[in-house]
């Protein structure tokens, strides 16, 4: 029998979305803050690169509007992005009023410029562990915080669904079971990195917030845009590790075997990945050079990088690093408005598990966190909101759901087909062929009651996986991130729009 627990307001992960809207939430009632593992491990702590905000001299929101709407290929919500530009000044003098230790120059808060950002507009923190301070900041707002409660190494198995809605969430925690409910619910929880064979995300990012929604019925757009990060250390038998946007934004080189230059390094992400992509398919190597800059500053801009490549056997500052790209990102998601409301009375979702309109085909570099903190906030004043309900009294039932026997090699089989039939690079044989290896795959799974954690995150990256490649194979043209070799060309009369899906019906570009 589950154990239960009534509370005002139900966080689901403790990335930078999540802990924004906790600090709001704290004020207004009690919160429940469910994380996989610790407190703060989440995608936001492995962001190196920073927090893009106006706040330089040369700077201005229309500017940073005008940069975000050109990298999402025009399929950004204008709205949504002037809000995200206007508001994000205001953010950032949060997070330093709370605590937020971002580097400093002589002339105040320094700034470094990424890709496709046509001013330096990237605030950072000890150099490249920008996602991990503000999440040592946002942690500790709420960490005295009588009214919030934190349940780490808890799982969410499924939304509950009552009085047509969310009611609450059922997981599990070191074995036992809970049934928590709430006025109100965020999801929070990332994105699903894991769902690819390479990727820089943690092992957490398997994409449940996605399949939450997706099982409950709530509305997902944009599947199909899958950002892959340009440049991961590639090393033989070790996982991808990222090398922030933020070092080719400092002046380093991308070369091929001749040591010549093959691409504008500042370019938009997707470009800068097929180019890198499509030499590593020729057998080519690729590979980031930084021997020309000036060592001393290598090592203080980026001592995180410059410490892990070098327990690696890599010194940066005196030999080129081979890179391959690997997914790092979802533009799509869960589909909210503008304050987190999702297509599900008191169901909300904020950063890299929402579609809020912001990022388009093509996330603009350091907007993620951004996006974070602003629409953490703005959904946090929504759930506020939200009338109370009187606890139900619900009869229990089994999760009922299907799942691979053998997790290990289930995952290996999504990861590469997702990988290469969904990744970079796709076709329409590819994409058909690819969903009939994940249509075999569910057909093998089984109904189990009571599936263990690894099985129902790899039913969840199985979900994912089946949306992100039907929704490409609905997408007959090539558009920032999503990239078909048999539609090369971006087709604006027929493709300016998005792609929606829910439970039950096939995508629809409408």
């Amino acid at each position: 029998m589950a154990e239960r627990i009534d509370v005002d307001f139900i966080i689901i992960g403790s990335g930078v979305a999540g802990l924004r809207a906790a600090g709001d939430l704290a004020q207004k009632g009690r919160v429940l803050i469910l994380t996989k593992t610790e407190l703060t491990e989440s995608n936001s702590r492995y962001a190196q690169g920073g927090i893009a905000a106006a706040v330089g001299e040369t700077d201005s929101t229309e500017l940073h509007l005008a940069d975000t709407l050109a990298a999402g290929a025009g399929l950004c919500d204008e709205q949504a992005v002037r809000l995200l530009a206007t508001e994000a000044p205001a953010e950032i003098e949060r997070l330093i009023g709370w605590g937020a230790a971002f580097d400093r120059t002589g002339q105040g808060l320094a700034l470094g410029r990424e890709g496709a950002h046509s001013r330096p507009r990237v605030l950072h923190a000890h150099g490249d562990a920008t996602g991990k301070e503000i999440v040592r900041a946002l942690s500790s707002r709420i960490r005295d915080a009588s009214s919030v409660q934190v349940a780490p190494f808890a799982f969410v198995q499924e939304l509950i669904l009552a009085d047509d809605g969310v009611a609450g969430v059922r997981f599990v925690q070191r074995g036992r079971s809970y049934e928590a409910f709430g006025a109100a619910t965020l999801i929070a929880s990332g994105g699903a990195g894991q769902v690819y064979r390479e990727t820089t995300n943690p092992a957490v990012a398997t994409g449940d917030g996605f399949a939450l929604g997706y099982r409950a019925g709530a509305l997902l757009r944009d599947m199909e845009f899958v950002q892959f990060h340009p440049t991961a250390l590639r090393i033989p038998g070790a996982a991808p590790f990222l090398i922030s946007e933020a070092v080719r934004g400092e002046g380093a080189h991308l070369i091929n075997d001749s040591g010549k230059r093959f691409v504008d390094e500042l370019a938009p992400r997707d470009v800068v990945a097929r180019a890198i992509y499509e030499r590593l398919a020729a057998r080519s190597q690729v590979y980031l050079d930084l021997r020309h800059l000036p060592a001393d500053h290598i090592r203080r801009r980026f001592p995180q990088i410059f410490h892990y490549c070098l327990d690696r056997g890599v010194d940066i500052t005196r030999e080129p690093l081979p890179v391959t790209p690997a997914a790092h990102y979802f533009m799509g998601g869960l589909h909210t408005d503008l304050e987190g409301r999702t297509s599900l009375r008191r169901l909300f979702a904020a950063g890299e598990s929402a579609s809020t309109g912001v990022h388009g085909a093509n996330r603009l570099a350091s907007n993620s966190l951004l996006e974070c903190v602003v629409f953490g906030g703005r959904a946090a004043a929504a759930m506020a909101q939200v009338e109370r309900i009187a606890p139900r009294t619900l009869n229990p039932t089994g999760l009922g759901l299907r799942t691979p026997a053998d997790v290990g090699s289930a995952r290996a089989v999504i990861q590469e087909t997702a990988w290469s039939c969904g990744g970079i690079l796709r076709n329409a044989d590819g994409l058909q062929s690819g969903l009939a290896v994940l249509e075999d795959l569910e057909a093998a799974c089984e109904n189990r009651d009571n599936p263990s954690i690894d099985q129902i995150e790899t039913a969840n990256m199985l979900a994912v996986a089946r949306l992100v490649l039907s929704s490409a194979l609905a997408r007959l043209e090539s558009r920032g991130a999503h990239y078909r070799t048999d539609y090369p060309q971006r087709d604006d009369e027929r493709f300016r729009f998005h792609t929606w899906v829910r439970s039950g019906d096939p995508p629809r570009i409408l």
